[in-house]
């Protein structure tokens, strides 16, 4: 059994995904509690090998050694610290993507 890592959402992320839930249900209640859970699961994912989530691109610019795990047209951004997982944003793809985005 691979190794288990404890997963830690940061303030801004859950912020990040009550908006998304708030717009999404604007539209569809039903789709908003879906698109929401099926995050989590995401989420849940990186309690195992967290590490087969790419680097971001970000990183050489930013002086930083974040990852992401895509999921539809979002990224959860987040960084390894030992045996957590720190998720600190979940943000939309076309996004521009700055330090202020990752501070904790």
């Amino acid at each position: 059994m691979p190794a288990r890592f404890k997963v830690r959402i940061a303030r801004a992320a859950e912020m990040d995904i009550q908006g998304m839930w708030s717009f999404i249900t604007a539209d569809s209640p039903a789709n908003a509690d879906r698109f929401i859970l099926e995050m989590e699961k995401q989420l849940n994912t990186l309690e195992h090998f967290p590490q087969r989530c790419p680097l971001i691109p970000e990183n050489e610019h930013l002086g930083t050694h974040y990852r992401h795990l895509l999921y539809g047209d979002y990224r959860t951004l987040f960084r390894i610290a030992g045996k957590t997982v720190y998720v600190m944003r979940v943000i939309h793809g076309a996004r521009l993507l700055d330090d202020s985005f990752l501070e904790e």
